[in-house]
């Protein structure tokens, strides 16, 4: 096993050095994630309403925007359609906000299909793509039924969820949703279609080791992409040039070199952001609906995307604004905001 590799020796290892150096701020800085405050900007009251539109059939009456901002609430503090129409509700009365909030129907029958478009940071030159999946429980299920009266067929299963990732801005960048029967390599051309950047590096496990994953990558990102996939340990070499150079390294230098010298061991920062998905979004889908649950996914996206955006630097607060930290910056580390309606 990995972690008994140097095992006889592991007195002499040095110390670990962490990033973290100033530790009184980094503590305060978890204290006041207990804090909140919640605004709503101006723009977002005058785009509340839906815009008329000239072609025949019934009026919307909520914009997309709203219906986004909702949802969004939904996800983050895990309330359910009517809970999240009653908070939306208190803040517009606690506000002084003229703003007719949507009930829990037209929630649920609005997110069907609700275009989410993602808020991450925009990269210069050419970005490492970190791919990996992990799996959602869906409502109703904890396995009680099947551990007490041995039930075999189960209404409810689980869904894949499938993230990209970019560890430089540490940005979600596409997500993915499929069943449980899907495959990883099968889940990859939609899961990058949606990146509308170079990609000059590809990290995944080895469920995307395979000629289809190569092939669709050249594909979508040239042929001069680097893949760094680990084969398994009775492959041979084949027809593509960069896994037979990596099966001559692992077999001349070992796994473990060969996983520190090509970097994969930076795909471990994908299975942080997938533990900061079950920590903070949580492990299972609240929607019912396969639709539904896409909408869902992506809102818990862009969610984590805007709470790492404010991991460190935030703008301060408008002057002409309403709220109470005016002119100044909110003293809060982590700050949630979504098209101008901003929880911290």
């Amino acid at each position: 096993m990995p972690y008994k590799l140097n095992d006889g020796r592991r007195n002499k290892f040095p110390k670990a050095q962490y990033r973290v150096t100033n530790w009184s701020d980094y503590n305060e800085s978890l204290r006041r994630r207990g804090d909140l405050t919640v605004w709503v900007a101006d723009d977002v009251a005058q785009n509340w309403a839906a815009q008329r539109r000239k072609s025949p059939g019934g009026q919307a009456r909520y914009s997309d925007l709203a219906i986004e901002i909702c949802l969004t609430l939904r996800v983050v503090f895990r309330l359910a359609l009517r809970q999240t129409q009653g908070f939306m509700r208190s803040i517009s009365r606690l506000m002084s906000l003229d703003l007719a909030v949507p009930d829990f129907s037209t929630l649920s029958r609005r997110s069907n299909g609700l275009n989410i478009r993602q808020n991450a940071k925009r990269c210069e030159g050419a970005i490492t793509l970190i791919v990996d999946s992990t799996g959602l429980k869906m409502h109703g299920g904890n396995g009680w039924n099947a551990e007490k009266h041995g039930a075999k067929n189960p209404r409810k299963t689980w869904r894949k969820l499938h993230l990209a990732f970019n560890p430089d801005t540490c940005d979600i960048v596409g997500s993915e949703l499929t069943t449980e029967h899907v495959g990883d390599e099968t889940a990859l051309p939609d899961l990058i279609a949606e990146i509308d950047t170079t990609v000059s590096k590809f990290l995944a496990d080895g469920a995307y080791d395979g000629r289809g994953v190569s092939n669709c990558l050249a594909t979508r990102f040239g042929p001069d992409i680097e893949i760094i996939v680990p084969p398994p340990r009775n492959a041979v070499p084949g027809t593509d040039p960069q896994r037979n150079r990596h099966l001559e390294q692992i077999a001349m230098h070992g796994r473990m070199k060969w996983q520190k010298q090509a970097g994969y061991n930076q795909r471990s920062r994908i299975e942080a952001q997938i533990g900061r998905w079950k920590t903070i979004i949580g492990g299972s889908l609240q929607a019912r609906k396969f639709d539904n649950q896409i909408t869902e996914t992506r809102v818990a996206a862009k969610a984590l995307n805007r709470m790492c955006a404010f991991r460190s630097i935030r703008p301060p607060i408008p002057a002409t604004s309403g709220h109470p930290y005016r002119g100044i910056r909110p003293p809060l580390t982590r700050c949630f905001e979504a098209h101008g309606f901003s929880v911290s």
